[in-house]
């Protein structure tokens, strides 16, 4: 009887699928609206589930929300949450649920602080159903509600939801697809989920982050692995099934392999020099602005991105082909290195050498090409630089420190965006000037706050474009970022082992089978 138990539970065991990826880098920050981290925002968008989705052509679906109508005046919107939702503690989830979870968003996002002080009432009805009142129309409400990126409006339990803004929350109970293990939580080896059971998807196929979250595998486990040869012989030799951010350098071996799929799940990423706005010596702008004719373009993508097929350059803060690209730019930032200018200006704003301190995130292979090479374009411009090398995971907490550098913390540092984060001015988390409620670097213009209200209130598709080219010219003028190009976001899996990709403008799990 007990070699009948053990044979049982054997078979059990062999039977269980299990999804081995590895992740683009370690997760140690597990609250999806504290940070826009992506590698927080998948684990946001396996454990959470959002109001609305948006598909691969850019419409907004209905998600966690069964039913929604707004008032003739565009003033009041009513929603009311489709059946069969629950937490995974089995709480069913109520308004009183959603209404804490977006007001705390509307805290860190910058669309979402917008809306927020819209709002002239945010109300349950009753349990299923909640009311957004509208001091005056405001034009972007399912947008915002379905923001698939830099920060998704995850609905969190309310004693979550109630955690202050500025604080991360200690639980990661959802009502998404995917069960966090916290019990298996080992960060810098392995994060583990389990399918939720009990979860109800919708009966729409899957398309972007909208439509059914079907979980086709028991157990998903993100094995980090930061050194790519590692990841890569780990997936040739089927000791993980996929590999979610595939490094540069490892492309043409995987491409290569007959035995792995190398694709695309999410359109084109860009990659930003983000400068901290708040602390000496960038807090004066010609300084800052000096920084950002440093930047050549050709050069750090060809050092971050090895082939040329794999990225292109772009002076434009959005996609290439998408509504609002466009080449305009100012004196400051034309994608080429400007030395002697920026050391004219360096001069003129009379920078004494102050050492800058920009971040490394030097276990982070998608990244970590490009601070070298950055930091010696700013020495040619006439900066003192400290780079500083430290765990991706280090870098996102110690950015939202703003203490100065030589206090531990920061000047710069370089990091990536999908197309789904900066297609619009509205979606990108940087482009902000409301200072220290805005994003890391915490930018302080008025003139671009007003441009982005007069975005939001344009009445045409040509007055948007042309409010769209203005504010790019005025992030540039401001000088809290600027683009260093544009990459091919790749994944690599094993062919004989996945199917079930889901096209999406973000990483999502859903949909993916284990053969």
């Amino acid at each position: 009887m007990m070699l009948g138990g053990a044979l049982a539970l054997g078979a059990q065991a062999q039977a269980e699928s299990v999804l081995r990826v590895v992740p683009q880098s370690d997760l140690k920050i597990l609250d999806p609206i504290w940070t826009t981290a992506f590698i927080t925002r998948d684990f946001g968008y396996s454990v959470y589930d959002t109001l609305f989705g948006v598909d691969m052509k850019g419409n907004v679906q209905p998600q966690m929300v069964g039913e929604y109508k707004s008032s003739d005046d565009g003033k009041v919107w009513t929603f009311t949450l489709r059946d069969g939702l629950a937490f995974h503690d089995g709480t069913p989830v109520t308004s009183n649920d959603v209404i804490p979870s977006v007001k705390r968003w509307g805290q860190r996002d910058a669309l979402g602080q917008r809306m927020m002080a819209a709002l002239d009432s945010f109300t349950a009805k009753d349990d299923k159903t909640f009311v957004m009142t509208f001091k005056e129309p405001f034009p972007m409400v399912l947008q915002a509600l379905s923001k698939p990126s830099s920060n998704p409006p995850f609905i969190m339990p309310k004693a979550s939801a109630e955690t202050p803004a500025d604080q991360q929350v200690k639980g990661t109970i959802g009502s998404g697809p995917f069960v966090f293990k916290a019990d298996e939580y080992r960060p810098g080896e392995r994060i583990v989920f389990v399918k939720n059971t009990k979860y109800v998807p919708r009966k729409e196929p899957a398309d972007g982050t909208a439509g059914g979250k079907v979980v086709n595998v028991d157990r998903m486990e993100w094995v980090v692995q930061n050194d790519p040869q590692t990841a890569a012989n780990s997936l040739s030799n089927g000791e993980v099934d996929m590999i979610e951010f595939l490094p540069p350098e490892q492309y043409k071996s995987l491409a290569e392999n007959p035995k792995v799929v190398v694709d695309s799940q999410v359109p084109a990423g860009s990659y930003a020099l983000h400068l901290n706005r708040l602390v000496p010596p960038f807090n004066n702008t010609k300084i800052a602005q000096a920084a950002l004719m440093a930047i050549n373009q050709e050069a750090l993508m060809r050092a971050g991105m090895n082939h040329k097929e794999l990225y292109n350059a772009n002076t434009s803060v959005y996609p290439t082909g998408s509504p609002y690209h466009d080449t305009a730019h100012t004196s400051y930032f034309t994608g080429k290195p400007q030395f002697e200018k920026a050391k004219a200006l360096l001069k003129e704003a009379g920078y004494k050498g102050e050492p800058i301190v920009l971040m490394n995130p030097s276990t982070f292979p998608v990244l970590n090409k490009f601070p070298a090479v950055m930091a010696a374009l700013l020495r040619q411009a006439g900066f003192t630089v400290d780079l500083q090398s430290m765990d991706w995971p280090t870098l996102v907490t110690r950015r939202a420190l703003k203490v100065p550098a030589d206090q531990g913390g920061w000047n710069a540092f370089i990091t990536g965006w999908f197309y789904a984060d900066n297609f619009n001015p509205m979606y990108y988390a940087p482009m902000t000037g409301n200072g220290e409620k805005g994003w890391f670097g915490w930018t302080t213009d008025e003139k671009l706050e007003q441009l982005k209200a007069d975005f939001m209130k344009a009445a045409t598709d040509a007055d948007r474009k042309k409010i769209a080219t203005a504010i790019q010219e005025r992030s540039y003028d401001a000088a809290g970022f600027a683009p260093i190009g544009e990459y091919k976001p790749l994944l690599a899996y094993r062919k004989d082992a996945v199917t079930g990709l889901v096209k999406s403008p973000v990483n999502v799990y859903w949909g993916l089978k284990k053969n």
